[in-house]
């Protein structure tokens, strides 16, 4: 059998940028795992709470809904960055861009002119690019391997507090 070679050109960036498309992508995709595991445990929790106190779930109004589940998702996110051994800059700047999709639309929903769907829906889809561009600013950060900003390792040059 012929050993078989894997080009990772375009998935290893080179040493000096600080990190790979992969590990990159994959800061991505466990920040919105963790982001869902957040809504639907601390949501789950929430809606159970209620139900044990004998209370209607207060979240079917449009705007707290969505400033709940922004909250829960941003929680998840940040407990499962804080776990990998990013710092509180990174995580601020990070909930920030949790929270910029909510402060956008919900004016215009409370101006009557987004309908309710169109403010959870639209909070969830800017959400990814919201997260996009704050790991496109920190790049160096988020190409790296969890290794490289974890306890015990020494930080990142731009890894700040």
């Amino acid at each position: 059998m012929e050993a078989r070679t894997v080009d990772r050109t375009n998935v290893q960036t080179s040493a000096a940028s600080g990190g790979s498309t992969r590990n990159f992508i994959q800061h991505f995709l466990e920040m919105v795992m963790a982001m869902v595991a957040g809504m639907a445990v601390l949501g789950g929790a929430l809606s159970l709470g209620f139900a044990i106190a004998g209370h209607g779930n207060p979240v079917h109004y449009a705007a707290l809904r969505a400033l709940v589940m922004t909250v829960n998702m941003t929680i998840g996110m940040a407990v499962w960055m804080r776990h990998r051994g990013h710092n509180w800059v990174h995580i601020g700047e990070m909930t920030g861009a949790m929270f910029l999709p909510l402060a956008v639309l919900v004016y215009p929903f409370w101006a009557g002119l987004l309908q309710r769907g169109a403010l959870l829906g639209g909070m969830h889809v800017l959400m990814l690019p919201s997260m996009l561009g704050v790991m496109l600013y920190r790049r160096d950060v988020y190409a790296q391997d969890h290794r490289g900003h974890s306890p015990g390792h020494p930080p990142h040059p731009s890894a700040g507090v």
